[in-house]
């Protein structure tokens, strides 16, 4: 068994949803000596998300962005944790409605994701920075 871990750091992204599979991908070229296993991305921020969904129409990322902002708007009276402004806690909700990893299984040496299926950046701040991830590779 082959294990193989490493932390990157990836630009700022606006606010929204952006494809990062070949991103990931290429920060961890070891995923071609696996044959079968898993690949685990784990983002280290309470105010984004990682999740994998249409990897083809942008409008499917921008419909994202829109309707989950409807689901959790910002500037609700009955928020308390705003110290960073209105899309503080909405941001914390947004990132664990979503979740912050995705587990994909290695297969030949290839991310075994759908023909549609890419790994999404959910970034749910205005001004979010950047980010951490931990990209975790493991199998034989």
């Amino acid at each position: 068994m082959k294990f193989y871990q490493k932390e990157i750091v990836l630009p700022r992204f606006e606010r929204g949803y952006h494809l990062i599979t070949e991103l990931l991908r290429k920060e961890m070229p070891e995923i071609t000596s696996i044959s079968i296993g898993q690949f685990q991305a784990f983002i280290k921020h309470t105010s984004a998300s990682l999740t994998i969904n249409e990897n083809a129409d942008p409008t499917v990322r921008m419909d994202f962005e829109t309707h989950i902002n409807k689901m959790i708007p910002e500037n609700m009276p009955y928020y308390k944790h705003d110290y960073e402004g209105s899309d503080d806690m909405p941001a914390h909700i947004k990132s664990s409605m979503l979740g912050c990893q995705v587990l994909i299984p290695i297969t030949k040496g290839e991310l075994n994701l759908g023909t549609w299926q890419g790994i999404y950046l959910g970034e749910h701040r205005n001004y979010g920075g950047n980010r951490k991830i931990v990209i975790t590779v493991f199998g034989v």
